[in-house]
Formats: structure tokens, sequence, C-alpha cells
């Protein structure tokens, strides 16, 4: 970005939104990426030359979405309440997902995935199980299927409570009543990997929605998530962190050589290694490893573990 006084850092000269510039001076912009590369990297007496610009907006956008993926990892949160169908929109911009917790009491409650499947397309049918279709010839298909349906209404699940006694029994929730069958373990055993008393989630990719489970009912829930960095399209507002900054000329520089007929192959793997050495002391530079923060961890080592 380009230099600017105290005044305009903290107040954005007043104009809203007055925090805009707090932070900025470690990104560089996607542009001043452009302009720097045509000016210092490409030319008559460079390896790179007649070069369009769009074609290094487009690996310099590449390099970006390499680094969002692989290094940078720069974390977005969005929280959103629960409707009665128990599910969460996925952003527009999520590319996977960091930690999902669920906010109550003002704590945040870290929620576990399960593999198990919780929702499920359905087609509607007659009484002898035939598929119905429209005029068009497509099936026909209910809002909810019986899974989703189940899911939402109160499904079967664990119910855990040391202090109850109905502790490690397997039941279901009905309107708020619970009712038990058998001992856990006495048909399926436990399930270690959904046993806890927080609601548990199911990631659906294709209809782009997170599904939980009918015990944790309506409420917040926190996506801590990834995104590919280029802010919904729109490129005056996509950035790099400083420490990446080089790497980034060198992606480009790589990517440029080696789709290009006619060029050694040293200098192609020259470029390669450039780019990958760059890479590493990038993350290096980012890992921050801190004495305080080292310091801390080993104190860990004291604690007695009964």
């Amino acid at each position: 970005m380009a230099y600017i006084n105290q005044y305009e850092y903290y107040t954005n000269s007043e104009i809203a939104p007055t925090d805009s510039n707090w932070g900025s001076y470690q990104y560089v912009s996607l542009k001043d990426i452009v302009n720097n590369f045509m000016l210092m990297y490409q030319g008559n007496h460079e390896l790179i030359n007649n070069i369009n610009r769009y074609q290094v907006l487009f690996h310099a956008k590449r390099g970006i979405q390499e680094l969002n993926y692989d290094a940078m990892k720069e974390i977005k949160i969005l929280q959103l309440d629960l409707d009665s169908s128990l599910r969460f929109i996925l952003p527009s911009d999520y590319v996977n997902w960091v930690r999902i917790s669920q906010f109550k009491n003002g704590l945040l409650y870290p929620l576990t995935e399960n593999i198990q499947t919780s929702w499920s397309k359905a087609y509607l049918q007659d009484n002898e199980a035939n598929v119905l279709f429209d005029q068009n010839g497509n099936a026909l298909s209910p809002e909810f299927s019986e899974v989703d349906l189940e899911r939402m209404s109160g499904g079967k699940t664990i119910y855990l409570n040391e202090g109850s006694i109905f502790n490690n029994e397997e039941g279901w929730c009905v309107d708020g009543i619970w009712y038990f069958a058998y001992s856990v373990g006495a048909r399926f055993g436990l399930n270690t990997e959904t046993a806890n008393a927080n609601p548990t989630f199911t990631i659906d990719k294709k209809a782009g929605v997170i599904n939980f489970s009918s015990t944790g009912g309506t409420g917040s829930i926190v996506l801590e998530y990834i995104s590919d960095g280029m802010e919904n399209g729109n490129d005056a507002e996509v950035s790099v962190n400083k420490l990446f900054e080089e790497y980034i000329y060198a992606y480009i520089k790589y990517t440029i050589l080696n789709g290009r007929l006619g060029v050694q192959e040293y200098v192609v793997r020259r470029a390669r290694q450039d780019k990958s050495s760059l890479l590493r002391n990038a993350k290096l530079r980012l890992s921050n490893i801190h004495p305080g923060r080292l310091l801390m961890n080993l104190r860990g080592q004291n604690k007695w573990i009964k």
C-alpha cells in the first residue's frame, strides 16, 4: 500500500469505516504485485518478455490462492444462528473448515464432526414404491427426506451423564423427554467418535450447508474457515502478506517459464527451486516461533498425570 500518515492510519481521515487502514501495512495489494512484476521482472533484458498484463494477473491470483491453501491460512470467523432445520449455510468464500463451535453461555464449545450420514436426498414415491415424476420427466423431491426429519425432530443419540441413573444408556429425545431402551454396549457399543455432550455436525459440500444433530437444538454456531483470498472477485481487496511477496514474484516467473516453448530445462528448474526455497523461507518467517510461547508449552511437562 502507499505510505500514509498516522492520522490517516488511525482515523481514515474521519471517513467511515475509520478502521479500514488498521494493520494494512503488513500487506501488499494485488495491483502493486502485478505492477512491480511488469516493471522489474519482464522486459527485453529479462528472462520474461512480451508478456501481457492479464497473464501476470492470472498467475498472481493462482499464487495467492495456493498460499491461502498451504501456508498463510488466514482464518475467517463467521457466527450465525441455526433455524429449525438445524443447518448452517456455508459462506460464499468457504474453502475448508478449521473449527466449528457452539456459542453458549458466553463460552465456545468445540464440536465434533460425525462421519455418519445425517442428511439425504429423497424422491416422492407412490404406494408401490414407484418414483413420481413431473411433466418434464424429472423426479419429484420433498423438501426434507426422512433422514433429515429424523435428525431435526430428535433422532437417536447416546446419553452420557455420570450423575444420572440413565448414564451409558442409548435413548431417544422426543419433545424434550428422554426414552431409554438398552444399555450402551448391549448391542452396538459406545460410538467414541461422537461420545460428548455437545451436538455433532456433518458437512454437505454439494448442498453448501452444515447439518447439526438435534441434541444441540437451535443455537449460535461459530465457524472458523479458510478462504482462497480472492475476496469474492473484488481484485481491489485482494492482498498478500509482505513476507510472501518475493515468493509470489517467483511463482509468477516459474509458471510463465514452465508454460513457454523453447525455454531450456535448466532455466525452468532454477525457477522452480527459487520458488520452493522462497516459500520455505516465508513459512519459517510466518511461523513466528516466540521464546515466550515455547517456554509456556515446556512448563506443561511438570504437570502430574493421574
